[in-house]
């Protein structure tokens, strides 16, 4: 990450590896709408808000995300 003190460390998703696992952060001092920071393990990263993480949390507690993902791998995607 960029060495910011504002980011603080939310979740690594998978952290079995050493790999570079995709992780969640949030940025304390980024605008509203970019606060909320993944990384992929290519070094790539997004930003959104809140309220948009909020949306993809939603999805997955409805089950949308896991249909989503069971379906690919059937598919071998």
């Amino acid at each position: 990450m960029s060495g910011s003190d504002a980011l603080s460390h939310v979740i690594t998703f998978c952290g079995k590896c050493s790999c570079g696992c995709p992780e969640l952060y949030i940025d304390h001092e980024a605008e509203a709408e970019r606060r909320v920071v993944i990384t992929d393990d290519f070094g790539q990263r997004i930003q959104m808000s809140i309220e948009q993480l909020e949306v993809i949390v939603d999805e997955a507690r409805a089950g949308r995300l896991s249909s989503l993902v069971t379906a690919e791998l059937a598919t071998g995607g």
